[in-house]
């Protein structure tokens, strides 16, 4: 760690480089840049910026100086802007012997930094919703995605606006599996009280991966009494999941009817357009130079269902560029992406793939698919089929039915409600289904999109 320095400081520039680093390019220029260093004390770095925008800036960039600064210099440091009041005490200042991590928010995890898509918008409004008026908007906010399509960074976006514009409003941020550590640790050193005190008396709660609740009775019952606690007293609660309240077999009824009383906002896959987007947001953050945007494009074709495969995939792009100095161009990133995302199947599957496919995941023939058998061991997979030769293939529903054994124009409509339906409940079926189009779109089905 640096020593003190009253009237210089070299970390300064170092702490410059990490605070543009993380806002991207863009931020830094306009809101920041501006900032001079006045003094440090060792342990309260005093900044100066233009007085039209100091207080704004001292709000809304404060904290995120603060994380610079005790990254590059190894050690709490408090920051504040001369002629502004000295910033209250972080939360977790006044949270002795709570555990750790329940405000540690990731800063590039903001609103500002959510790239809004079709599939995420609904999903997006209510978060926002939520951080501006906690306990009022939504309560709970349900938000249910697959992995890697945003929700932690929706929770972290929440916990940074409240921080930033809560006035004073404490916010908790913790994982299912860390409120299980912490709930064990505090049954086994007997400070149960301590633990009760940090998680009900939070203004606004979130809770990510609530799906590892289930078969956890003990966690699950205090689990349930934060709820209420919490809810009872209008504060907010967001939870995100990789399926619906509905789908969560392992946790007790009472509180799957909690999950869903509030507001249920899923997060779809990026369209083209939007996985785009979020590329070309990352190469600006991270000062990427692309040789065109047909690298984005590029990428944005091979990776379609993952955001964080998807900046997963550019970042192998940029370590392949680093170690070989070659340019970042078609060549390359295709040269990369070969190894991990080979170009899917051009080819539109035929309603006989569909079929194949379907009979072959359910352990039966085809002849038995499109038998006039009505056993639920027959019955299920012909809907499956029949539903994904409708979604994939754009054949007529009269062309389905007939390919199924001369089945009429409702028997097919049937079929295709009755699997919708589950899909709305069911997260089996969902995963299922998944598992079957991405055979039948020629990339192996356990790969992690």
């Amino acid at each position: 760690m640096l020593p003190p320095q009253p009237e210089a400081m070299p970390a300064w520039p170092a702490i410059r480089a990490e605070l543009r680093r993380l806002v991207g390019e863009s931020a830094y220029d306009i809101w920041l840049a501006p900032i001079e260093f006045e003094s440090w004390d060792g342990e309260l770095l005093l900044l100066k910026a233009p007085a039209a925008t100091q207080t704004w800036v001292s709000e809304r960039y404060g904290r995120i100086l603060e994380r610079c600064a005790e990254r590059i210099l190894g050690s709490v440091i408090k920051v504040a802007f001369s002629g502004c009041a000295q910033r209250r005490a972080r939360p977790d200042e006044s949270m002795a012997g709570a555990p750790s991590g329940l405000t540690d928010f990731n800063p590039r995890y903001c609103f500002e930094q959510f790239i809004i898509g079709e599939g995420n918008r609904l999903a997006h409004g209510a978060a926002l919703a939520v951080a501006e008026l906690p306990g009022q908007a939504y309560n709970p906010l349900f938000l249910h995605a697959p992995p890697g399509l945003g929700k932690t960074h929706l929770l972290h976006a929440i916990g940074n606006y409240v921080l930033a514009y809560g006035g004073g409003a404490t916010v908790r941020y913790t994982t299912t599996e860390a409120f299980t550590n912490h709930f064990i640790t505090a049954l086994n050193s007997k400070s149960l009280e301590g633990f009760k005190h940090a998680y009900r008396n939070a203004d606004v709660l979130l809770i990510d991966d609530i799906q590892f609740l289930a078969s956890k009775a003990k966690t699950e019952e205090e689990f349930f009494h934060t709820f209420n606690a919490l809810y009872e007293r209008g504060r907010q609660l967001v939870l995100t999941c990789d399926r619906l309240p509905q789908a969560l077999v392992g946790i007790e009824h009472r509180l799957r009817d909690r999950f869903a009383a509030g507001l249920v906002a899923d997060i779809r896959p990026p369209d083209h357009a939007t996985r785009v987007a979020i590329l070309r947001k990352r190469a600006m953050l991270d000062q990427i130079a692309v040789a065109g945007p047909a690298v984005l494009d590029l990428i944005a074709d091979r990776v379609t269902d993952n955001i964080r495969a998807l900046e997963g995939a550019l970042i192998r792009v940029v370590a392949y560029h680093s170690l070989t100095q070659r340019p970042i161009d078609e060549a390359l990133t295709t040269e990369v992406l070969d190894v991990m995302y080979p170009g899917k199947r051009s080819r539109i599957p035929s309603i006989a793939d569909v079929q194949t496919i379907v009979a072959a995941h359910f352990e039966l023939s085809v002849d038995q698919l499109t038998s006039a058998s009505r056993t639920s061991r027959v019955a299920w997979p012909r809907q499956v089929a029949i539903h994904l030769a409708r979604d994939l293939t754009g054949s007529s529903l009269p062309t389905i039915g007939k390919a199924f054994g001369g089945r009429n124009h409702s028997t097919v409509m049937h079929a295709c409600k009755r699997v919708s339906e589950r899909l709305k409940n069911d997260q089996h079926v969902v995963d299922e289904i998944h598992a079957l189009k991405l055979l039948l779109s020629g990339a192996p089905a356990d790969r992690d999109y």
